[in-house]
């Protein structure tokens, strides 16, 4: 059993992949002993968050994943504990192996209860597993509600009932408002056999908590991965015998009057991101008395750009004015960037969709949120939220690009490559400018030399770790940012 943490690699596996390798694993076994060793970390994890804990409440669902739980209940009560289990379902529709630990769980003397105990030092969500075709309704939503609102930690097995393992969507939302948000309860997850994507985008990351990962002893032989955690860049180290122009050269265009600290920021998070020289490009011609503390940075018209020289970062605040020069940097560029307004423009026009699309095989990153890809896709936000690996796979292979899906469980894609979910960041990068620096950040990294999905994920990965080390007690500004 391993904790899982943002310096984590390891493959991401979705309910298909997931089922075949339960299978394989299962086909190998005595009947009913994968059971038991799932049921075996369940206790151990359980045991080690509340050792002194005197009622642990397990509410049980009808399938495997109910069986999980009961198995868990016959071995704590084994081991002097005092679980109560709840359960929803019929005896004699319960799967062999979930029917087989029933049995052991009434063998050990765990006590069966109709109702939640009126106390608990812990709470097992063991209600629904991988692939539950309906959302929780009636007693089970309420069991859930109880136990995400009550103050004891709760310890979902495999998936936070009503996760969607492949999407991170959740079909039934107990996760109290942001707004009146005040202090969860402790939350973790243990998944079993394999880790899934839903775990890490979407809702997934709020649902599961803390998480917490068992292969059970079986392997995943040669099923094919649904995405993969990349684990931490390894910082670049700097050789002596180098010059400015070992690393690359950056220009940022955008910056459209009432909109220009948006340039400022990407320029300086690609300058403090490692670039050997940054050009900044503003389409508001005021912009240089904005930035008298960043001398480093070499201001330019648009125009007076040499594009097939540089990374371009475009699109930062851009306005509609931005979409007059993007012709130019699409067909000039030598690596590039699009980001913000530049990608509302391509969106809106399908000559620019064919330009982009041209580029294939020189170096490009599209650094949408929800509602830019959902306009890049011609479809609605809550589509794109529905899927994010697959939002984030279309736009890769439509427009032959790197994609960085923003948002919780940030998505990095390529054309006919397994995507990337990036584990770090939290709720302090939702603030105006965050997305700016990420974009310079990436510039930086393909300015470097970096392929685009490497640069994509080192910057995704980087900015996200950043606000997680980022003082608690202190805001978090995209200036602060980008200067970390």
């Amino acid at each position: 059993m391993q904790r899982i943490t943002a310096a984590t690699a390891a493959p991401l596996f979705g309910t298909d992949a997931s089922r075949r390798i339960e299978q394989a694993a299962a086909a190998t076994l005595p009947p009913h002993a994968l059971m038991q060793r799932a049921g075996l970390a369940v206790a151990r994890l359980a045991m080690a968050v509340a050792p002194n804990a005197r009622t642990i409440w397990i509410a049980c669902g009808p399938g495997n994943n109910g069986g999980d739980g009961l198995e868990a209940a016959a071995q704590l009560q084994g081991r002097g504990f005092a679980p109560v289990v709840t359960r929803i379902g019929d005896d004699t529709r319960l799967p062999p192996d979930a029917r087989a630990s029933l049995q052991r769980a009434r063998d050990a003397g765990v006590r069966f209860a109709d109702a939640p105990p009126a106390h608990a030092d812990l709470v097992l969500d063991a209600l629904l597993g991988l692939g539950a075709a309906r959302a929780p309704g009636g007693l089970m939503a309420d069991w859930l509600r109880r136990m995400h609102a009550g103050p004891a930690p709760v310890l979902s097995i495999d998936l936070p009932s009503g996760l969607n393992a492949d999407t991170g969507a959740l079909s039934l939302n107990f996760l109290a408002p942001a707004a009146h948000r005040t202090q969860d309860a402790r939350r973790l997850c243990l998944s079993l056999l394999t880790l899934k994507p839903g775990l890490f985008t979407g809702q997934g990351r709020d649902a599961a908590g803390e998480l917490w990962f068992d292969d059970l002893a079986a392997s995943p032989g040669d099923v094919p991965l649904t995405a993969r955690l990349p684990g931490a860049p390894v910082p670049m180290n700097r050789r002596h015998a180098t010059h400015k122009g070992s690393y690359g050269d950056v220009a940022v265009v955008g910056g459209a009057p009432g909109m220009a600290g948006a340039a400022l920021l990407a320029a300086t998070a690609a300058l403090h991101g490692g670039a050997g020289r940054v050009y900044l490009a503003p389409l508001d011609a005021a912009l240089p008395a904005l930035a008298p503390t960043q001398p480093e940075l070499m201001f330019r018209r648009p125009a007076a750009l040499p594009l097939e020289d540089l990374t371009v970062v475009c699109g930062c605040g851009g306005g509609e004015a931005i979409r007059d020069l993007l012709p130019q940097v699409l067909g000039g560029s030598r690596a590039l960037v699009l980001d913000a307004d530049a990608l509302n423009a391509v969106a809106a026009d399908e000559a620019l969709q064919r330009q982009l699309a041209g580029r294939a095989g020189r170096p490009t990153v599209l650094t949408p949120h929800p509602l830019e890809a959902a306009r890049l896709l011609g479809t609605g936000t809550a589509e794109v939220q529905a899927d994010r690996l697959r939002a984030a796979t279309e736009l890769a292979q439509r427009f032959g690009a790197t994609v960085v899906l923003k948002g919780s469980g940030t998505i990095v894609a390529a054309p006919n490559q397994t995507p990337w979910i990036n584990p770090t960041g939290n709720a302090r990068l939702a603030t105006a400018g965050t997305g700016d620096v990420l974009a310079g950040m990436i510039g930086a990294a393909l300015a470097a030399g970096h392929e685009p999905m490497t640069a994509a994920w080192q910057a995704v990965w980087t900015h996200g770790e950043r606000a997680e080390r980022w003082p608690a007690h202190r805001p978090l500004t995209a200036g602060a940012l980008a200067r970390c």
